[in-house]
């Protein structure tokens, strides 16, 4: 993925999601990339995201696979997000040996320096900061995720990405911190046209920090 010139948002759905769904999402906002990740407890079933990869990419947005590099191979996704372990570079290492050089290899470093550094340096194509869900104080991660952002988009040029957004406020302190891509999964139980609005939103509200930077 390309650094883009100003914070682009990247959505994030469940693969039990329905394509009109997901189309009502893409259609609110141009995002940068769909992921497709696997429904609360369930392993990501291929025959459900096979439709959001081609949804995706005849719209012209990556579709990328949670997770499971061979699965995005097989489906003939644009690439593999992986999202933050104590092991995630040697799960790069491994993600990237499947799919080779052109598809799209992303990784959440979690709060890790370290392994942000390793990660860039190892080719991979956007570096994340999360916060995963078992830590238990939000309010300081959601901090430390902006130093780290700051930090990041200052020094380096492999594109930064902010996963766990949970609010279009946090999506525009974000994107005044740095952040390439601000990573957003859209509520539960809204119909298209909903989900055509919150995208909207967090397109206005990234907009709106752009303007202030």
């Amino acid at each position: 993925m390309a650094r883009p010139s100003e914070t682009t948002p990247y959505l994030v759905v469940a693969a039990g999601i329905s394509v009109p769904a997901a189309e009502g999402l893409l259609a609110g906002v141009d995002a940068a990339a769909l992921l497709i990740a696997p429904a609360k407890d369930e392993p990501l079933d291929a025959a459900a995201a096979k439709p959001l990869v081609d949804m995706a990419q005849a719209r012209g947005t990556a579709a990328l696979i949670e997770a499971d590099a061979q699965l995005a191979r097989t489906l003939r996704a644009d690439g593999v997000h992986l999202p933050w372990s104590k092991d995630i570079c040697a799960r790069f290492a491994e993600a990237r040996e499947i799919l080779g050089g052109r598809f799209i290899v992303g990784a959440d470093a979690g709060r890790s320096r370290h392994d942000a550094m390793t990660l860039g340096e190892g080719g991979a194509d956007y570096v994340g900061f999360g916060i995963p869900p078992h830590v238990e104080d939000r309010e300081a991660a959601r901090a430390r995720r902006l130093e780290l952002m700051a930090w990041w988009s200052e020094i380096f040029e492999v594109p930064c990405v902010a996963f766990d957004v949970e609010t279009a406020g946090d999506a525009a302190a974000l994107a005044q911190a740095g952040a390439d891509f601000v990573a957003m999964r859209p509520p539960p139980g809204l119909d298209p046209e909903d989900l055509r609005r919150w995208a909207q939103d967090v397109k206005a509200a990234l907009a709106a920090a752009e303007d202030v930077a």
